[in-house]
């Protein structure tokens, strides 16, 4: 599981124990192992530290593994979960489908089925890594394809303008970076026109109706910069 020693994982796992003897064994693959022992720890670990995977069991105190990843679910969809459950009721296997696991698996787990269940976390996130270079991904399923230069809400393509469409390619090129006004102004517009900064806070107002909040974001006296997932 070579590809594990680039990723991060965070294990969710009430009993200590089980914890302590599963968090030694994954820190043999992956970079950094990440432990909380109920479902409230675990969410102010993801949100610290973004684990790429996490093995969450079901049943846990303060908030049950369903709700944790429910919560993180509503604007992340990247990362991988593995869920662990003693139960084999179908119940918990129907209300976690929509949770888009990677696995979910029947406790006692043993540490083959783990690993193959880990493997694959793995092999998804580096075949994503790769496609993503392509896709940018933000809030509420709004996604922009590099390679067309076309921008979706779910599968709906979201119509946009020539200079809306020259605007957001540029500010692709680098996301979370902020591009100055001058950059943007004269790639959209080469030829002088009057105003161009007045014509830009325009072609913005009109994006902005097309996109979730805060993903465009003016940097004042410097740019815009394009927020991504």
């Amino acid at each position: 599981m070579e590809e594990a020693k680039n990723y991060s994982v965070l294990y969710v796992e009430d009993e200590v124990d089980i914890r302590a003897k599963y968090s030694l064994y994954l820190k043999r693959f992956f970079k950094n192992v990440y432990e909380a022992g109920d479902g409230k720890e675990a969410y102010k670990i993801y949100k610290e530290k973004k684990p790429d995977i996490m093995v969450i069991d079901i049943h846990l105190p303060l908030m049950s593994g369903l709700e944790l990843l429910r919560m993180i679910r509503v604007n992340d969809h990247n990362t991988k979960a593995i869920m662990l459950t003693a139960h084999s009721d179908t119940k918990y296997l129907l209300d976690s489908i929509e949770l888009r696991l990677t696995k979910y698996l029947i406790k006692p787990v043993d540490r083959e089925t783990l690993h193959g269940a880990l493997m694959l976390a793995t092999e998804e996130l580096t075949k994503f890594n790769s496609y993503s270079r392509q896709l940018l991904n933000f809030h509420d399923g709004y996604r922009w394809d590099c390679n067309s230069r076309e921008l979706f809400c779910e599968n709906e393509l979201v119509s946009l303008t020539k200079n809306e469409t020259e605007f957001f390619s540029l500010l692709a090129l680098r996301p979370n970076q902020t591009i100055s006004y001058d950059n943007i102004c004269y790639t959209i517009w080469p030829d002088d026109i009057n105003d161009k900064h007045s014509a830009l806070k325009t072609l913005v107002k009109g994006l902005r109706k097309k996109l979730p909040e805060e993903t465009l974001e003016n940097i004042r006296s410097s740019g815009y910069k394009l927020n991504i997932v």
